[in-house]
This record gives C-alpha cells, sequence and structure tokens, in this order.
C-alpha cells in the first residue's frame, strides 16, 4: 500500500490543535506564514528564532517546514529581497521551498502550553491566567426569550429545537422555563387568546428561554412565531457576551501550595530552564517569602502591574526595561529575569511532542543552531 503524501496544510492543522490561532495576542502573527499548504511535508524543525545558522541547518537536515516559535515575519516586509537583513532569511527558505510557521503567544496562552509550563517549574501550585482568554460557542451567541401558555410550552420547545436553537455542548433541547405573570390591554383590533380586549388582563404564563447561533436565528425566531398560539408573543433576544477561560490566557497568577523565599524561587528556576543565572531586582524592603507570583514568559512586563494589582510579591519573565524594574519595585514587588528566549526554549522538546501527537507520521527535530543571541564577552 502507497502511503498517502503528507502535506503542509496538516501540518498547519497540527499546530492550530496545539496552540489555537483565537488565543494569541491581537498584535501577533500566527500559523502558516510563507509557504504552499499543499507542499508536501514530513520532516519539520523546531526552534525558536529563525537564524540563518538555524536556516542552513535546515537544508542539511532536509526539511519541509520550520516552525519558529518567534514568527519570522512579524512587522510587515516592504520587500524580501537577498542579502537584505530583514528580510533575507524568509527569502531563502522560500527559495528551497521551506515553509515557516509560528505558534508565538497561542502557545503561551494555551492551557499546557509556556506558561503553564513556567509555572511547573515554581513547585506545587494552583493556577489561572492573568488575561484570562474569552471565547463563546458559536450555537450560545444568543439567547431568544418568550413567554406563552404553560400548555404551549412543549411545542415552541421543540419547534425552536428544529430550527437549530437549545444546542449547548452536545446536547440538544436545552432550556430554562419559570413561571411568570403576564399582563395586557388589547385594542379593539386584537384578538386575546385569554382574556378580553379592552380590559387590562393578568395571565399566567411561562418564560422559556433558550440559546441560539446567528446562522439559526432566523429559523428559530420563525419556528417561535409559528409555534406560538398569540397572535404577538412577547419575544427578546440577547446577545451574550464571551465568558472568560479558568484555563487558558496570557500570563499566569500562581498560587504556591507553600510560600517560599526568593531564592529558592530562583534556584527552582534555574533547575526548570537549565539557566545558568537568574537576575533579582528587590524592593527597598524585600518580602521574606512569596506565596502569590505572577508569570509571563518573554517580554511580559506589560502583565506585571496586573499581576501586583492581584496579590503578586514576585514576578517573573525574560526581560524588563530598566525603568521597569524600577517601577516594579517601587510597588513593593520582587522581579526574577531569565532572559527572553530563556524562558521560552526549554519548551520545544514539550511541543515537538504535543506535534508528534498531533500529526504522527511526521518527523520533528528541535534545532542544536538555536541559542540565546547574547553570550559572555
Amino acid at each position: 500500500m502507497v502511503k498517502r503524501l503528507l502535506r503542509i496544510r496538516e501540518l498547519s492543522a497540527a499546530l492550530a490543535s496545539v496552540a489555537p490561532s483565537n488565543l494569541a495576542a491581537e498584535w501577533d502573527n500566527i500559523g502558516l506564514l510563507c509557504g504552499d499548504p499543499a507542499g508536501p511535508c514530513s520532516r519539520v524543525l523546531l526552534t525558536i528564532d529563525l537564524t540563518q545558522a538555524v536556516l542552513e541547518e535546515a537544508r542539511e537536515l532536509q526539511v519541509q517546514a520550520i516552525v519558529a516559535y518567534h514568527p519570522p515575519i512579524f512587522a510587515p516586509l516592504r520587500r524580501i529581497v537577498q542579502g537584505d537583513p530583514s528580510s533575507s532569511v524568509v527569502h531563502e527558505a522560500i527559495r528551497h521551498s521551506i515553509a515557516l510557521l509560528s505558534p508565538h503567544t497561542a502557545l503561551d496562552a494555551v492551557a499546557g502550553g509556556v506558561n503553564d509550563w513556567l509555572a511547573d517549574g515554581l513547585g506545587d501550585s494552583t493556577r489561572r491566567p492573568l488575561e484570562p482568554a474569552s471565547s463563546l460557542p458559536a450555537t450560545e451567541s444568543f439567547k431568544i426569550v418568550t413567554m406563552a401558555p404553560h400548555e404551549a410550552v412543549d411545542r415552541i420547545r421543540g419547534a425552536m429545537s428544529i430550527a437549530g436553537a437549545g444546542r449547548i455542548g452536545d446536547y440538544s433541547q436545552c432550556s430554562q422555563s419559570s413561571q411568570v405573570e403576564g399582563t395586557f390591554f388589547g385594542g379593539s383590533s386584537t384578538h386575546p387568546r385569554a382574556g378580553r380586549r379592552g380590559k387590562f388582563e393578568r395571565v399566567a404564563e411561562t418564560r422559556i428561554e433558550m440559546v441560539c447561533g446567528p446562522r439559526s436565528l432566523p429559523a428559530a425566531l420563525a419556528a417561535l412565531r409559528q409555534a406560538h398560539p398569540y397572535e404577538t408573543p412577547a419575544t427578546e433576544v440577547h446577545t451574550l457576551a464571551p465568558q472568560p477561560s479558568a484555563r487558558q490566557g496570557q500570563g499566569r497568577m500562581v498560587h504556591l501550595s507553600a510560600p517560599a523565599s526568593t531564592r529558592e524561587i530562583a534556584r527552582r528556576l534555574r533547575k526548570h530552564l537549565g539557566a545558568a543565572r537568574i537576575e533579582c531586582a528587590q524592593p527597598e524592603i524585600p518580602r521574606s517569602e512569596h506565596e502569590v507570583i505572577g508569570v509571563c514568559a518573554g517580554s511580559g512586563m506589560s502583565m506585571c502591574d496586573a499581576a501586583i494589582d492581584l496579590g503578586a510579591t514576585l514576578f517573573f519573565t525574560g526581560e524588563a526595561k530598566h525603568h521597569d524594574q524600577i517601577a516594579a519595585t517601587r510597588r513593593g514587588c520582587t522581579l526574577l529575569l531569565s532572559g527572553h528566549t530563556v524562558s521560552e526554549r526549554g519548551y520545544l522538546p514539550t511541543l515537538a511532542q504535543r506535534l508528534a501527537r498531533a500529526a504522527p507520521r511526521m518527523s520533528f527535530t528541535i534545532s542544536k543552531l538555536d541559542a540565546h543571541p547574547l553570550t559572555d564577552a
């Protein structure tokens, strides 16, 4: 039996399953950045940064794609020219038919992603996103509300369900109902089902609520009106807000099961990251122990204030500007810094494993030439 040829689009789908694009920051550029989705793909190289050395490594390994954590195309490119510092590596990748993909902040935010991996290195703890991702299933974008006589409820619910309302996950015909009192005063042209026109009436009714998606909304409303016994059913359509995730989003707030000193936390991080050095900025009166810690991979100081507001006394990230370091310590927060890519590179073996499970017939190799750009002089 001839095996079906694997395609770049399958790698792209595997990456999206590991790091869903809806979790990426708005400013980011992720997914398939260049390459032919229909092109062949059996060998993939993983790296943090796509440098010239990594590209040469990819050519020697004869890979068809490179998954670079940092997007090789981030700011808009005005030209893609051989020899141009900002675009030559992309030009060479295109010339050698090597597709480029990136997961970046989507991989940070996903459950089990980079930030959860960093939190794992802090010791036994619970955690939640610093900036939770918000989402809402398409079938739950709206809520339809109507009032009807008790005996008509099942008929209305059934008609709306057939039209697509009331679907929550794998459940159908989902609804809520409660007993209410309706009132009306019918004009001279009305024909009320209960009570009389020209007289203020009170009617015992059931309030029916069902979620609905945008595609099913017109049909569900038509079904409601068709099944409803009233001339003019009282109907409401509410837009539902996205719900914040308890597990996914940017950064992490980590609550240690047992408080630990700054020195101990730094030791744990060095071991977890394989880092020779962790830098520390302390407030004038440092705390002896920490229980609530903010975490963000890479350059995460934009989240430091939010972490402090939520009770963090220590914040860990890859890098921070000088004035941001001072601002954090003035607020009484200890700052630990590992170096930007040091906070990310150790996750590549986990990424390789997750991609291998999502695309088992592909081969994933971690770059040996990808390295921190700074060394000792």
